[in-house]
């Protein structure tokens, strides 16, 4: 068995709508633990370790930690602060001073490979303890699961909000002739395919999806662009913010980067996709069209949240925990479907070692992308439709012209 003492907690990268979820499931399982003592929570990820900026969860009042179930952002604060060589000794002697035994960060590829490298260091060291990860990511690009916690409400969020917005430019067509929505994600399409969950009918909105995973071809998009336009009067487009070039240089032309390396889209007052989109369709056809580039908000909209997301953001928690204590350490949980496409939809939990999500990606399948790259299948729709969920569909007016 684990050697028993206190586990610490972190949130890191980007929020979702139902990260603290997970920091709820933690917090509650690790109370019920007799091999854990407190549990200590990073004010802004592993910064708080090496500012010595460390929460003590355990005496939170128990309707705070409820109520952490639907509140959204990061309630720990995040970071994306990369571990250089001299931060480890540094952080090995906070673990000792809080006696930290069990290791647990909520995140993505780059927190993954964080919690193993420093369980690594530390074991290294003579410290014995106990790493977990607990995924998260709108992007939904983690390798080794089904679907990551967060992807489900940002997927709604799109699919609502390409919705809605697609009403607009229906009914305001002689005034703005496209609309264009970016979604965040960097290199992989899940987000922006999401937004096919918005049609309830043939025709319906969006008309093209541009995917990180195809080329952006001009003269193919212009096309499309025509067809769609003369077909429906007006033209809804969503894109990822990481489409590309076919000579993979961004579309957005962004050269900015964070600390690890990842394109920063959109930051420091530069352009996005959707902008030169918006160009490119402008100059081209002479139309006025809307560019919508909502950045973090679909990873903090509580008030589109599914719920399938929340219960499965918490029992990723709880199920991290168990595997700690159990002495399962050195995995990232994982969700495994196991109901199959027109049935109910179930799920169980597995894993998948850190050092394998740290270095891999999970871009969409050739099977989920439409013949010519601007669209999606079936097969995708099966995906995500339990996901998601389906959306509400709107009345439209009997268009006839009034008789004398």
């Amino acid at each position: 068995m684990p050697t028993p003492g206190n586990a610490l907690v972190g949130q890191s990268g980007g929020p979702t709508t139902v990260i603290n979820s997970s920091l709820a499931g933690v917090i509650d399982a690790a109370a019920k633990s007799k091999q854990i003592g407190r549990v200590l929570g990073m004010r802004f990820g592993i910064e708080g370790v090496l500012s010595d900026f460390l929460l003590d969860l355990s005496a939170e009042k128990r309707e705070t930690i409820k109520a952490l179930c639907t509140t959204p952002s990061s309630a720990l604060g995040s970071s994306r602060l990369k571990l250089r060589d001299e931060h480890f000794d540094p952080i090995l002697k906070r673990l000792k001073r809080y006696n930290i035994r069990y290791f647990f960060m909520i995140g993505g590829n780059d927190t993954m490979d964080t919690i193993h490298r420093i369980v690594s260091y530390a074991r290294s060291a003579g410290w014995e303890m106990t790493g977990v990860g607990i995924p998260k990511t709108v992007d939904n690009d983690l390798f080794g699961t089904d679907h990551t916690p967060g992807f489900p409400s940002a997927g709604r969020y799109v699919a609502l909000s390409v919705q809605q917005g697609a009403l607009l430019a229906r009914d305001m067509q002689r005034v703005d002739q496209f609309t264009i929505f970016q979604t965040v994600g960097r290199s992989a399409g899940w987000l922006p395919a999401a937004a096919a969950c918005a049609r309830r009918k043939p025709g319906d909105a969006p008309h093209i999806i541009l995917l990180p995973e195809r080329h952006f071809e001009r003269d193919d998009f212009l096309e499309a662009v025509a067809n769609a336009h003369k077909k429906h009067g007006f033209v809804s487009i969503v894109c990822g913010e990481g489409i590309t070039n076919p000579d993979g240089t961004p579309v957005s032309a962004s050269t900015t980067t964070d600390n690890f390396k990842n394109v920063e889209f959109g930051a420091m007052g530069g352009t996005s996709a959707a902008m030169i989109l918006h160009r490119i369709i402008s100059d081209e056809f002479r139309w006025r069209g809307e560019f919508q580039v909502t950045e973090s908000l679909q990873m903090c909209a509580a008030d589109r949240a599914v719920k399938l997301d929340l219960v499965e953001a918490y029992a990723c928690g709880k199920e991290a925990v168990s595997l700690a204590t159990r002495g399962n350490g050195g995995v990232m949980v994982t969700i495994k479907r196991s109901s199959k496409a027109g049935e109910p939809y179930k799920s169980t939990f597995g894993t998948i070692p850190l050092s394998e999500v740290a270095v891999h990606a999970r871009p969409m399948p050739d099977q989920y992308i439409a013949p010519g790259g601007m669209d999606v299948t079936r097969s995708f729709m099966n995906y995500v439709t339990p996901l998601v969920g389906v959306l509400p569909e709107y009345p439209g007016l009997t268009i006839k012209r009034a008789k004398v």
